[in-house]
């Protein structure tokens, strides 16, 4: 099953070096060499936003150029809405970024790799499949 992975596990795996982040890389490390990685435009945008520095952001640009945006279509922007809906009639907030993931990943039957807590919310409301969550992962050897 192809995976969207979040900007949360990118941003780990990029950028920050933890124990999580060791984690992260390990588990998106995989799924790359499965062929298994799917990217969002959105998301993207999100990776490559705010960097200050021009080679940096070259750097990461051409980086992920390797990994073609899924294209979205009116269906994906229509189900994020319903999904954003749904789970706001419930009291479950998140961004119109996270529903668009959900809505990409459910129409095309993927999961989604995520630190992002908020993705657990949704999933109680709305079809979406999370990817083994990272913290049961083991560390790399």
């Amino acid at each position: 099953m192809k995976v969207i992975v979040d900007t949360s596990v990118w941003s780990l795996a990029l950028r920050r070096r933890s124990a999580i982040a060791d984690i992260a890389t390990a588990r998106l490390s995989r799924l790359l060499v499965d062929g298994r990685v799917l990217m969002l435009g959105a998301v993207r945008q999100k990776l490559l936003s705010g960097i200050r520095d021009p080679d940096v952001f070259e750097s990461l640009r051409e980086r992920l150029r390797g990994f073609p945006d899924i294209a979205l279509v009116v269906e994906d922007h229509e189900t994020a809405a319903g999904f954003f809906n749904a789970c706001r009639r419930r009291g479950v907030q998140g961004s119109n970024t996270d529903f668009l993931i959900c809505a990409a990943a459910d129409r095309r039957g993927c999961s989604i790799l995520t630190t992002d807590k908020d993705f657990d919310a949704f999933a109680a409301h709305v079809p979406v499949r999370l990817e083994i969550p990272l913290d049961t992962v083991p560390p790399p050897d």
